[in-house]
């Protein structure tokens, strides 16, 4: 039974996410879990010596080259958080994964940035008939996540890379400000390789041979235990505000907008902006926008002014979807066969979760 439509009072989420859900003044649960989120944060000056605390582990972590890696995507967090590497005396090897779909001012972002910083870049490039199948194999499963193989790929890398150079922190982007809401039914965790390779088997017609894989089991034991791998999000430890970030890095780093979140990748614009509010139904800027709204960035009458705009310039549509269809291998009546398709969910695959190892791990863990 289809819920009666309702919109959260505080923010813009609504019932196009099956799981929400709202107490007696209308207020979202993602927004009521964000509050206690930031009532339990710490910020101002205990923040700043928590960080300055982090800065002095990483550095005597290790005598080698580097003490830390970043990964660089080209967008507003990365390219932030290899300036604030620098900027607190860290010796940063930058790190990027590219996996077939950069946009040329992504590029251009990450080489300005590392150039100006000073700071050594390692790009990995994923091989493309393997790429390319596995997100083939992700669009006939019907699952809303398609950008797994990218996203896998890239934490794969800095993981490999890291142990290569024994490298014990990664600075991550990943911030509570501007990335904290967003309903699981929209997504799902890129890091668990069994659902993957499940997809593979069933949709896959290409052996991923060298497609950079890593498993949960392999993150939490070899890497986070053995190898002692820790991720460190200094944006929650920083004054963090969107708008003035990019206007930062626009005037230091010659960083340029390329015109939405994680639209550094032209996958991921057309799968998130076009793909997903068409096949299934719900637009992630509802989400993204929220968040700055729940974190004081944005308004709510902004945020759905914003909304109000199509999620995909309608006269560059055409042209994407030509580009996009053909770069995966389809002809016409494929994708339209894949867009009318009854959706699945990835849970209708198997996971590393249902392993026998990540029960034990976590029933210690609760202990």
């Amino acid at each position: 039974m289809q819920k009666e439509y309702q919109i959260c009072t505080k923010c813009i989420l609504d019932t196009s996410d099956s799981g929400i859900t709202f107490d007696d003044k209308g207020v979202c649960h993602y927004c009521n879990n964000f509050a206690e989120l930031m009532d339990k944060s710490i910020d101002g000056k205990e923040a700043n010596n928590y960080l300055l605390e982090m800065v002095e582990k990483i550095k005597v972590s290790t005598k080698g080259e580097y003490n830390c890696i970043v990964g660089m995507s080209g967008g507003v967090d990365s390219t932030y958080v290899a300036y604030l590497a620098k900027k607190y005396g860290l010796k940063p090897l930058a790190v990027h994964i590219d996996a077939g779909w950069n946009s040329e001012i992504a590029v251009k972002n990450i080489e300005s940035a590392t150039s100006k910083l000073g700071i050594d870049l390692e790009t990995i490039v994923i091989n493309w008939k393997e790429v390319r199948d596995l997100q083939r194999a992700y669009f006939k499963a019907s699952v809303p996540n398609c950008d797994v193989p990218q996203d896998h790929a890239f934490v794969a890398g800095v993981y490999n890379l890291a142990a290569k150079y024994g490298i014990q922190y990664m600075i991550s982007g990943h911030n509570n400000v501007t990335e904290f809401i967003l309903p699981p039914s929209w997504g799902y965790d890129s890091g668990d390789l069994d659902n993957l390779i499940d997809i593979h088997n069933k949709f896959g017609e290409v052996k991923l041979k060298n497609y950079p894989k890593l498993s949960l089991f392999k993150k939490v034991i070899y890497y986070r235990y053995i190898k002692k791998l820790q991720s460190f999000r200094i944006l929650n430890y920083v004054p963090y505000n969107k708008e003035e970030v990019k206007h930062f890095i626009t005037e230091n780093l010659g960083w340029k907008d390329y015109g939405g979140k994680h639209f550094e990748s032209r996958f991921t614009k057309f799968f998130q902006s076009y793909y997903l509010p068409s096949k299934f139904g719900f637009d992630k800027r509802r989400a993204h926008l929220s968040n700055l709204i729940a974190s004081g960035q944005m308004t709510r009458d902004d945020a759905q002014r914003e909304m109000e705009i199509s999620p995909y310039n309608k006269d560059e549509l055409p042209e994407d979807t030509e580009y996009f269809i053909k770069k995966l291998g389809f002809s016409i009546d494929e994708w339209q066969e894949i867009m009318k398709s009854k959706p699945r969910k990835h849970t209708d695959f198997k996971s590393d979760y249902d392993q026998w190892w990540f029960k034990l791990l976590k029933s210690l863990k609760s202990k």
